[in-house]
């Protein structure tokens, strides 16, 4: 029997009119569009489906309306198909679907965690002057050892082989991307972000995110969920509770995480989510990994579809 992990995007994959197809079709989806309108007090439904791409790009808006799709998308799958799911994993917010998946975080839980990290993330951003940035073509080490040398820069995500993000005081970022491109870099991409997520400039938030977290239930999950900040495989509701907010100030181990996972012979991999970025990056990570994506009904479809060639969906 195959054995599937299910992966969630993080911010950035937003783009206006998502979910607005699977909120039609699925009463699954519907149920959970519904929910995050009721729970978060906000028509998070019309955001997604009609909000401009400037709206969405808004953190205390993105984070939200990432998180309803990701999760409506998931519900339509398990309504339509019950895979034997083994390990989840999501990149930054998508580690709270991740969690979600597990039977860790309820849906009115994880929409309440979310909004709330949406809140204090963007209020750190407008109390610094941060910005991130991608750049491409150099090895981890090297971004590495150059940001240890830099003042108030660092690496946010490590998201495949030659693509870092880095991270941190704006104007420093700006006055060092000549470093590493005389280091090799082929680019050096300003990502259009209000902050320095995954910093230590996002410390404040971070530490005030340990008191709302521990307001709430984290169950054991039910399978491996493999966390950002150390690529580890965990079960445990209770470390994963302490994991939460660290995540919010340091780097996102995605790389690592999926080497970890293909270690422990998980070859199929189901992205579900607004757009394609983590089905993107797997590829560069691991060629040899089998990457589906979920991000409408018709890929939903289609996935379903290949499942059935494949052995077909478990009743």
């Amino acid at each position: 029997m195959e054995k599937y992990a299910v992966i969630f995007p993080g911010q950035g994959a937003q783009k206006p009119g998502m979910g607005k197809d699977i909120y039609e079709l699925s009463s699954a989806a519907k149920k959970v569009f519904d929910t995050a309108d009721e729970v978060l007090g906000r028509n998070i439904s019309d955001l997604c489906f009609n909000g401009s791409e400037e709206d969405l790009t808004k953190t205390i808006n993105s984070q939200p309306c990432i998180l309803t799709v990701s999760l409506a998308l998931y519900e339509a799958l398990k309504e339509r198909c019950n895979i034997n799911i083994s390990a989840s994993a999501g990149h930054s917010l998508g580690e709270y679907a991740a969690l979600y998946a597990a039977n860790v975080l309820d849906l009115k839980t994880v929409l309440k965690l979310i909004q709330k990290r949406a809140l204090l993330m963007n209020e750190a951003a407008e109390k610094t002057n941060g910005a991130m940035a991608a750049v491409i073509g150099l090895d981890n080490e090297t971004v590495i050892n150059l940001t240890k040398n830099m003042t108030n820069v660092y690496v946010a995500n490590y998201n495949s082989p030659g693509q870092v993000v880095i991270t941190g005081d704006k104007e420093q970022i700006n006055n060092n991307i000549e470093k590493f491109k005389k280091a090799g870099a082929k680019r050096v991409l300003p990502l259009a972000v209000s902050g320095a997520f995954h910093s230590p400039l996002m410390q404040k938030a971070a530490d005030e995110f340990v008191n709302y977290v521990n307001e709430f239930n984290f169950n054991d999950a039910n399978f491996n969920v493999y966390t950002n900040v150390d690529a580890k495989a965990e079960t445990s509701g209770k470390i994963f509770k302490s994991k939460l907010p660290k995540q919010i100030s340091s780097s996102v181990m995605w790389t690592q995480t999926i080497n970890n996972m293909a270690q422990e012979n998980i070859t199929n991999y189901i992205e579900i989510g607004p757009g394609k970025v983590l089905t993107n990056l797997n590829k560069k990570i691991n060629p040899e990994l089998n990457t589906m994506n979920i991000n409408d009904v018709e890929s939903l479809n289609c996935v379903i579809d290949l499942i059935n060639e494949k052995e077909g969906c478990l009743k």
